[in-house]
């Protein structure tokens, strides 16, 4: 059997039930079918498939149909057993005691709708509650335990853009430095698989592009995009050779244990233009601002709307965050075991800081054939405001 250097602990794993259970109570949900992976190692420690029942009271129950032994030697959870057809799952809750739920929750944000269907059939008598926004505002408030995950991974991403350096070369390709930087990743540890709950969003390491192609939008839910390597990923590095001064965007995930840390920084082989270095600056100042701003109980809307209002005021209006006609309305994003949790530093979002939040925070300047400038860094939301979890110089680095 594999044996792996880090598993939830059984505490871990209790307190993320219990905080489940009673979410599941003030909305009179009787118990909770987990199947989506993210979810499912969240609560079981496990990503093996299968169904993960939690009732509102009681142990949990994991039915794993592949891989069983696996997801026995993964998880510290007491009731794992082996299932081969989610049509025997009420008559296996019956064996342990559960009785059908009147309430039965589902995460109908991401279960595609033949699950669902199945799901109606096979609990015909259950109401269905979409209890996604529950899971998701339980996982955007990191434990103790998790904070440390995000600390190490955020170090290994600092490695990676401090690695950057003895990579990059004048006259490569954006795709041969990707690999370059990707190879030294995944010799730290990186898990090379980078989830996202977004339906139909892929996302692999992440963007690495030079001048212009860094400011190339795309389909994907960024505000930097890159042509790629071909249309059918339409996004990321290509064959765009790497110049010398021009912006080289390195805005890589680092993923380690299962947990994220997004980080952007600038590059550039010989000095950039005065302008492009301006523009970065004031993507600095609007950082700053937010991390001096932000403590829980801030409203994610009113950061964006005063990020967006300092862009504007600085001139950037048409630039920040995209300069295509459907530019992204976000200037950050919560990070986790998915790189697009809540909260969301979005246009109109309601939303208030909790302390343990994470933040990926973006601002970024795009200009059309030119290039895109600007930072990203892992932030935690403490009492005394943001603290960076990333360190590397912010700075522009002059190569």
């Amino acid at each position: 059997m594999v044996q792996y250097d880090r598993s939830t602990p059984e505490k871990e794993l209790q307190s993320r039930i219990i905080d489940l259970q009673e979410r599941l109570e003030k909305r009179n949900v009787d118990g909770a079918l987990i199947l989506q992976k993210a979810d499912m190692f969240y609560y079981s420690g496990t990503a093996q498939q299968g169904w993960l029942y939690v009732p509102n009271h009681g142990e949990p129950l994991l039915m794993v149909f592949k891989e069983f032994q696996r997801a026995k030697e993964e998880s510290e959870l007491k009731q794992v057993v082996s299932l081969v057809s989610p049509r025997e799952i009420p008559e296996t809750m019956a064996a342990f005691g559960y009785s059908i739920p009147q309430n039965l929750g589902l995460e109908l944000d991401v279960l595609p709708a033949n699950q669902y269907l199945l799901f109606q059939k096979i609990f015909s008598g259950s109401n269905i509650i979409d209890i996604s926004f529950q899971i998701r505002m339980q996982r955007a408030v990191k434990s103790d335990y998790e904070i440390d995950l995000l600390r190490q991974a955020s170090q290994m991403a600092d490695k990676v853009a401090a690695k950057v350096p003895d990579l990059i070369k004048e006259g490569m390709t954006e795709i041969k430095f990707a690999g370059l930087v990707e190879a030294y990743a995944r010799s730290l540890g990186h898990q090379g698989l980078i989830r996202m709950r977004m339906w139909d969003n892929d996302l692999f390491y992440g963007h690495i592009m030079a001048g212009p192609g860094a400011a190339v939008p795309s389909c994907f839910a960024s505000p930097t995009g890159g042509k790629g390597v071909n249309p059918s990923i339409a996004q990321g590095p290509g064959f765009n050779t790497i110049k010398r001064n021009e912006p080289i965007l390195v805005d890589y995930v680092f993923v380690l244990n299962g947990y994220i840390s997004d980080h952007t920084r600038i590059f550039s082989l010989g000095k950039l233009p005065d302008d492009l270095l301006k523009a970065h600056d004031v993507m600095l100042e609007i950082q700053e601002m937010v991390i001096k701003t932000a403590t829980p109980g801030s409203v994610a809307g009113e950061l964006y709307d005063m990020m967006m209002s300092e862009a504007c005021a600085k001139g950037y209006k048409d630039y920040f965050m995209g300069a295509c006609d459907r530019r992204i309305r976000f200037t950050g994003h919560g990070i986790g075991l998915e790189l697009d949790e809540f909260p969301f530093i979005a246009k109109g979002q309601k939303l208030s800081l909790e302390k343990g939040m994470m933040i990926a925070l973006e601002p970024k300047a795009v200009f059309p054939g030119i290039g895109v400038v600007g930072i990203e860094n892992s932030l935690l939301v403490t009492d005394n405001g943001l603290e960076p979890l990333t360190t590397f110089s912010d700075k522009i680095a002059i190569l």
